[in-house]
């Protein structure tokens, strides 16, 4: 429980304009056609581990992930907004039938406890 009250304490937070990074189609196939494939399937657990490891947006599932990681009861005191999402990830949800919102929500919420649990660990061990 203690994850959760952690979540609620911040739940006010707001997004603004200077907070979110925008793309075009066209800039995430650009990203994407930057990948080097070949490199990326040669390397070992170990060094893939170390990239994330030293990666400071990255966010393995690990163990403890999966431990904390738990659906969860949504709200009464959600609110309405507009957002927009890629249409594969629209269709993804749609396809598993009704409450792809919920479901939606429920994904983000866990994002959003794990990241909090992260930053509770990281200001402990610090």
């Amino acid at each position: 429980m203690a994850v959760i009250e952690l979540f609620q304490q911040d739940a006010h937070e707001t997004m603004n304009e200077n907070s979110t990074t925008k793309a075009s189609d066209d800039d995430l196939k650009e990203m994407q056609s930057q990948t080097d494939w070949k490199a990326l399937q040669s390397k070992t657990d170990a060094e893939i581990q170390q990239g994330i490891d030293a990666d400071p947006d990255a966010h393995a599932l690990d163990e403890d992930w999966f431990q904390v990681a738990q659906s969860v009861v949504p709200s009464s005191d959600k609110k309405r907004i507009t957002i927009r999402l890629d249409e594969d990830i629209i269709v993804y949800f749609k396809r598993e039938g009704d409450g792809y919102q919920s479901r939606i929500n429920d994904v983000l919420k866990t994002f959003v406890i794990a990241k909090r649990v992260q930053e509770e660990r990281a200001s402990r061990s610090s």
